[in-house]
């Protein structure tokens, strides 16, 4: 069986376009967050595998704080799709709504802006950057890398 390195390819069901979408899972270098990096555009779908991996990576390594870089992604799921894999996926998934997040995206960019209202409206600690510098700050503060 052939297997491709954390490369997905994907039909969007909102437009039956074919995307790639390729997400990179790294601990930071001093250990205190997880960065997961995604380049093309990414849907309910093609996230949720990555989302699951890197939280089931924290919780090893006791770490819960993580900076998604989306800042050569975007988010091309319609609404309902947004809100269901706030409300339906994660919850299934039984993502921490402790679990401290930091998105970033490009400063133009703005398909995350919905659901990250939509995250922050189910009680999750996620906060939305356009700047990597406070996007770090924001995860490390208060913290001694606050454990799972």
């Amino acid at each position: 069986m052939f297997a491709f390195p954390r490369r997905l390819m994907y039909l969007s069901p909102s437009s039956f376009n074919l995307f790639t979408m390729t997400c990179a899972i790294t601990v930071a270098s001093d250990n205190k967050y997880i960065i997961l990096k995604f380049q093309g555009d990414v849907t309910r779908q093609s996230t949720g595998k990555y989302i699951l991996e890197a939280h089931e990576l924290g919780r090893k390594l006791c770490i819960n704080e993580y900076l998604v870089d989306m800042t050569e992604s975007r988010n091309v799921d319609p609404v309902i799709e947004n809100y269901e894999y706030v409300h339906i996926d994660m919850e299934q998934a039984a993502i921490p709504k402790t679990a401290r997040v930091a998105l970033l995206v490009a400063p133009d960019d703005h398909s995350h802006d919905f659901i990250v209202t939509v995250f922050r409206n189910a009680g999750h600690n996620l906060k939305l950057f356009t700047d990597r510098s406070q996007a770090i700050r924001h995860l490390l503060k208060d913290s001694s890398a606050a454990s799972v």
